[in-house]
């Protein structure tokens, strides 16, 4: 579990690309830059976890390209304290940056063994969730709810419609929509019944599945 100065530099390299691609948002960039995103891959990857790439972890899944995390992070405007649901834990990687921006995440995973590899990992670096969930991400976590923002980190081919329901008025709910590529996109509540949408060009993510029992 080391994290030694080369990473740190490589990280800070990171950080200037994600500026240069237009990520603006101070608290999403020290988060990346303090983040030892490599801890999150499998060492064989090591020596590319600072490349601005996804990766496989396992599981079907990928830990996101940096530019994507980031560029997520940006759109939901965190503030201190704000109540997170995160919809596909994955790596641990997106739920660790939240965290740093100082949100209380609330985050749901899928797939058994990538859950219990996230529960041990995050404790080890310092990165406590204020929840952890095995689960369908389709139902959200109603018991907690409402939420200050949702972030989905998988594609889907509609806006689950729980989702919206467990969003507080004026919050913001950033997920990808679509089959084999996604547009990302953004809702904010305007009240009970009405939200307005937002889109932010083409992305690509893993899909997100539905629990069919």
């Amino acid at each position: 579990m080391k994290d030694t100065a080369k990473h740190q530099g490589l990280r800070n390299q990171l950080v200037t690309i994600l500026k240069e691609k237009g990520i603006t948002d101070a608290n999403v960039l020290e988060a990346i830059k303090i983040i030892p995103r490599h801890l999150f891959l499998n060492s064989s990857f090591e020596d590319y976890a600072y490349q601005d790439k996804a990766f496989p972890i396992g599981a079907g899944q990928t830990i996101s390209q940096p530019y994507t995390v980031a560029f997520q992070s940006q759109l939901l405007e965190i503030k201190k304290e704000h109540k997170i649901l995160e919809i596909g834990t994955g790596s641990g990687y997106q739920t660790a940056v939240l965290c740093l921006m100082g949100a209380k995440v609330y985050s749901v995973e899928r797939q058994r063994e990538l859950f219990k590899q996230t529960s041990t990992l995050l404790p080890k670096i310092g990165i406590r969730p204020k929840h952890l969930s095995f689960g369908d991400g389709y139902k959200g976590l109603p018991d907690h709810a409402p939420f200050d923002s949702i972030i989905v980190t998988a594609g889907a081919p509609i806006i689950p419609k729980p989702l919206m329901a467990q969003l507080k008025v004026g919050g913001r709910l950033v997920i990808p929509l679509g089959d084999e590529h996604q547009i990302m996109t953004l809702l904010i509540r305007k009240n009970e019944t009405q939200f307005e949408k937002h889109e932010f060009g083409e992305f690509r993510f893993v899909p997100l599945l539905e629990n069919k029992n």
